[in-house]
């Protein structure tokens, strides 16, 4: 039997060659580093915000505890200017997590502290 002809000329593909982006492993260790000093810095923060939150319950109730939780939650990026950390050189997302971790922190130091075996 006869071969059939092809009528579609087969087209070489062109050759993909993967060149992978240019990587600084010394500037992404140094900005790791960078980053987990200041989650170290928010967490004592929220400890210490915690604790003043405990002592805020006995005079004014919950109110005063709330109020000092959401006023660090708003000024902690101020707070973290004031401590001479580069925050603009930190992602968002970093800086969401320890707002988050902030918040998280210090309301369980609080509840830990106002209950019976503390006070």
């Amino acid at each position: 039997m006869a071969k059939k002809r092809k009528l579609v000329a087969e087209e070489k593909e062109p050759e993909f060659e993967f060149v992978p982006p240019s990587f600084d492993e010394k500037e992404f260790i140094l900005k790791d580093l960078y980053g987990t000093r200041v989650t170290l810095t928010v967490t004592v923060i929220a400890i210490v915000v915690g604790i003043c939150a405990a002592c805020l319950n006995q005079l004014w109730a919950w109110y005063g505890g709330l109020i000092l939780l959401v006023v660090g939650v708003l000024g902690l990026k101020e707070l973290l200017k004031l401590l001479r950390f580069h925050v603009d050189l930190l992602e968002s997302k970093s800086m969401i997590g320890n707002y988050f971790m902030f918040l998280l922190l210090s309301l369980g130091v609080w509840i830990l502290l106002i209950n019976p075996p503390f006070m």
